[in-house]
């Protein structure tokens, strides 16, 4: 299999069709063998019985449905568990992701021998409340990650499989592909400009809360890719910093008391910072501990509710 795409979707039944025959009509036409993975994200609509037609019509279609909501996360992750293309491509149901952009990021994984292409709308078809935020999201995105792409949340990506095969996705962290990827090793990261279409059918998911979530996500991610698998070294290094801290406050008053017999140092609030700090420095080397456990016997987090598959 040449190309796999992983469409993940929520409510999305009037554009369903019209993506399946343009993607095909593309793939067709460059002579490129392709898979459809679809994976509706409990969808109130019809969107899964026009799934069910889909894979009547198309021999390479795969299906798979939640019981219920999980988030883009929790449905990229298990459209990748299934795919088996070499390139595994991302676009989003709403058609304002291209299917004719699909030859070109095949070529760029292929030939220019690169782990992951990130599309990058360079010019959007969105209201100004979706696009300020996005641009001050990104600037902050390539700044801590030193990854120099202009659209980290574009959902139209192209990854190599073994790049898929190699995360985890989960929580809200479809964002971060590009630099989960990273964190697995995989560093040859590029962007291509892609088209981007205004929304045909039905509405937006953007959400102010999306924004908001967006940065708690990008400093988790940024932690569990330098800690996830030694936070001792996190927690034990601000263990020590307070804990010398505190120390040294208390050494210097408990100076100040020898050579001072009649010197009080009980009642100076530069006494209580200082066992304050020495325990914050012993409870941080306790959570790092406690951390180092979870990391080693850590329990599934992708564990889904999983309604109905086809084509497996």
């Amino acid at each position: 299999m040449d190309v796999s795409v992983v469409i993940p979707l929520l409510n999305e039944e009037e554009s369903l069709e019209e993506l399946a025959a343009w993607i095909d009509r593309v793939v067709r036409a460059h002579g490129l063998s392709c898979e459809l993975v679809f994976v509706d994200d409990g969808s109130t609509d019809k969107s899964w019985q026009i799934i069910e037609t889909l894979t009547q019509r198309y021999p390479h279609v795969k299906a798979i449905k939640f019981r219920r909501n999980y988030g883009k996360s929790a449905a990229l992750n298990e459209g990748f568990s299934v795919v088996s293309g070499d390139v595994v491509i991302t676009m989003d149901a709403d058609l304002q992701d291209s299917p004719e952009e699909i030859p070109e990021l095949v070529r760029l994984i292929r030939e220019e021998g690169y782990d992951l292409i990130s599309g990058w709308k360079k010019v959007r078809h969105d209201p100004l409340s979706k696009t300020i935020p996005s641009r001050l999201y990104n600037a902050t995105v390539r700044w801590v990650s030193g990854i120099p792409l202009h659209d980290f949340n574009c959902g139209l990506k192209a990854y190599r499989r073994e790049v898929v095969k190699a995360i985890e996705v989960y929580g809200e962290m479809h964002r971060y592909l590009p630099l989960m990827a990273k964190w697995a090793g995989f560093t040859k990261i590029g962007e291509k400009v892609v088209q981007h279409h205004p929304r045909k059918y039905g509405v937006s998911k953007f959400g102010l809360e999306r924004f908001v979530n967006g940065f708690l996500d990008l400093m988790s991610i940024t932690f569990v890719g330098k800690f996830g698998k030694r936070p001792m070294h996190f927690f034990g290094t601000l263990g020590i910093l307070s804990f010398l801290m505190g120390f040294l406050v208390l050494l210097f008053l408990s100076f100040q008391k020898f050579y001072n017999a009649t010197y009080g140092i009980a009642e100076r609030p530069l006494f209580f910072l200082g066992i304050l700090t020495v325990i914050i420095g012993v409870q941080l080397f306790v959570t790092g501990f406690l951390a180092e456990l979870v990391v080693r016997n850590g329990a599934d987090r992708n564990h889904y509710l999983v309604d109905k598959r086809i084509g497996e």
